[in-house]
């Protein structure tokens, strides 16, 4: 999966990420997969407290919130 958004139940912020993540996803034809961080010790450590983080090929996105424009404009390359 070329996108992973990291989430956590309960958080209404994630499920907003969510739906950008997999309308932008649906549009650009790219694979993507929510991570519960709090299923993961060390995803839990390092982003906890900053979820919702997209991961783009690994590397960290955005967090909070998605600018579909940007996800879309990252997802090009």
């Amino acid at each position: 999966m070329r996108v992973q958004l990291l989430t956590r139940a309960g958080c209404h912020l994630c499920d907003d990420a969510a739906a950008v993540v997999a309308q932008v996803c649906a549009a650009t034809g790219t694979g993507w997969e929510p991570v519960d961080v709090d299923a993961d010790d060390e995803l839990r450590a390092e982003y906890g407290d900053q979820v919702p983080v997209v991961l783009v090929d690994g590397a960290e996105h955005a967090s909070f919130r998605v600018d579909p424009q940007r996800l879309r404009a990252a997802l090009a390359c």
